[in-house]
């Protein structure tokens, strides 16, 4: 059995190297969508949830808090009471930025000092993290104005203090990048198991490969294995192109990492041979691999974040194993991840993987049967 799983995995290697087609395929791509996506790409924001800490008991932190629960851009998901239910906040993904009042905010103020307001930001999306900064801004400069004019002050009452976790210089390269490893590693690996049943179809060699003593499980190995190496290869590079050429630390346990993209490879490898089962030429096994994959980047949250999507969406969302690969890889280099904190991720991935590999190889049973 792994005598001949071996030889169908080997002749697959064969084939794709041979094309001259497919070798550009695996070459030119990820080189040229990391230099463009790393130097051009760039997102907006939609929504912001922040958290409110606030110490002060007097009336100036109230009325700014007040000029956030009236702003239409802000949404305030929780009132901390101690600073210790800060970072599951952050950490967790459910605020953006935490205003913190410092005690003596109103009493500074009344004295004609400049009071301190804190904004902690996840600076693990730099992009969205500099625009809810901005809006900040623009809400504490009007409570400035406003305040100025009915104490008659010269000088501004409110001063903001910024804290930028993970991604300390709001650096959007940190952010973009990382996921850059999710989308090109899974249109090299659909590319590469999309076209593989369907191509042997067209060249009249699947029927050939029916016939031999392999079982519907050995030929679903023997075409997995091309794809999770060359995906694992590929997805290898564009982490080292990531850390030494692009200087992004990664601070997070590198088998973790390496977990989540095993799991990501299993679910693309088995929703290419889905793709690649039905399909009957090499074009309609390309254009299935494209159906799924324009849909798949929109959804994942590389562009725009999945919070801002109508909720039916978000709810597709979880059909998606690039939504769930963007938040490990993105942990894993920014926040430090490791184990605990992404299993919830490796879970539906697997599901996926599993599912769509059990189809395909009914499909094949189908076909040999």
């Amino acid at each position: 059995m792994l005598r001949r799983i071996i030889a169908l995995t080997i002749k697959e290697f064969i084939t794709i190297l041979k094309n001259k087609k497919s070798r550009m395929v695996l070459i030119i791509p990820p080189v040229a969508q990391i230099i463009v996506f790393g130097y051009a790409a760039s997102f907006d924001l939609n929504n912001v949830q922040i958290g409110i800490y606030n110490e002060d008991p007097g009336m100036a932190s109230r009325e700014l808090i007040g000029r956030f629960q009236g702003s239409k851009t802000f949404k305030i998901v929780k009132y901390l009471s101690n600073d210790t239910e800060i970072p599951p906040l952050i950490n967790l993904r459910k605020a953006i930025a935490i205003l913190h009042f410092h005690r003596n905010f109103t009493r500074d103020m009344s004295k004609g000092k400049p009071g301190q307001l804190q904004v902690i930001l996840d600076g693990r999306n730099s992009n969205n993290a500099l625009i809810t900064l901005n809006y900040i801004h623009t809400i504490v400069a009007d409570f400035n104005r406003t305040w100025a004019l009915e104490k008659q002050g010269r000088t501004a009452p409110a001063r903001l203090v910024v804290r930028s976790w993970f991604n300390r210089m709001l650096d959007s390269h940190w952010f973009i990048i990382p996921g850059i490893v999710a989308l090109l590693t899974i249109v090299v690996t659909l590319e590469v198991t999309a076209l593989s049943v369907a191509k042997e179809r067209e060249a009249g060699t699947f029927d050939q490969l029916l016939v031999t003593p392999m079982t519907p499980f050995e030929i679903l190995v023997g075409k997995s294995l091309p794809g999770l190496i060359i995906g694992t290869l590929e997805g290898t590079f564009i982490i080292l192109v990531t850390v030494f050429w692009f200087d992004i630390p990664l601070r997070g346990n590198i088998l973790a990492l390496y977990t989540g993209l095993f799991t990501f490879l299993l679910s693309a490898i088995g929703i290419g041979l889905m793709i690649s089962s039905i399909a009957v030429t090499q074009q309609q096994g390309l254009m299935g691999a494209f159906m799924f994959l324009v849909p798949a980047v929109v959804l994942s949250g590389f562009a725009t974040p999945i919070s801002n999507m109508p909720h039916f969406v978000q709810q597709l969302t979880l059909l998606n194993p690039m939504r769930y690969f963007l938040v490990i890889v993105r942990s894993v280099f920014l926040q430090g991840a490791s184990f605990d904190l992404l299993w919830m991720q490796y879970v539906p991935m697997a599901i996926i993987g599993i599912l769509s590999l059990a189809i395909a190889g009914s499909l094949f049973r189908k076909r040999m049967y």
